[in-house]
């Protein structure tokens, strides 16, 4: 492939990833803190008020690490430990029965192809149009002996 055509492919698909983070968090948690809690607590998870906050940041600090390819493993890796306890409280298909677990099988699968679209970023990075793929072909070229 030719790698202007990678590049762009790479920031549209860390862009397309990533929205859904960021404007679930700024969009819904923060604006709604309190009722996201409640939410939380009627789903059976332990001290939501204490763990709110912390999904917030790994939201919003995973999210822009992934767009910007900055620290892009890390990053992902902060969306996939928010997507693992995330899919298990609010996607439990298997306590469901009829329509609603139909729905949350489909909410969990979602969850699962964005979960391993996370590990595919933390083996491989943010590609080479991301800050960090910048600042490796920079380093490379600090090290090439001079002519």
């Amino acid at each position: 492939m030719h790698p202007t055509i990678q590049g762009l492919l790479s920031v549209a698909g860390r862009v397309a990833l990533s929205t859904i983070f960021l404007l679930s968090a700024v969009g819904n948690k923060i604006p709604n803190y309190g009722a996201v809690t409640e939410y939380m607590a009627s789903h059976g998870v332990p001290a939501p008020g204490l763990l709110l906050a912390p999904a917030i940041l790994f939201l919003v600090a995973g999210s822009v690490s992934v767009v910007l390819g900055y620290k892009t493993r890390i990053g992902a890796l902060l969306l996939f430990l928010f997507l693992v306890p995330t899919t298990y409280y609010f996607h439990d298909f298997w306590n469901l029965s009829g329509d609603a677990a139909q729905q949350q099988t489909i909410q969990f699968m979602k969850n699962l192809s964005m979960a391993g679209a996370m590990l595919f970023l933390i083996a491989n990075g943010g590609g080479a149009w991301s800050l960090d793929g910048r600042r490796k072909a920079e380093r490379v070229v600090a090290v090439e002996p001079a002519a």
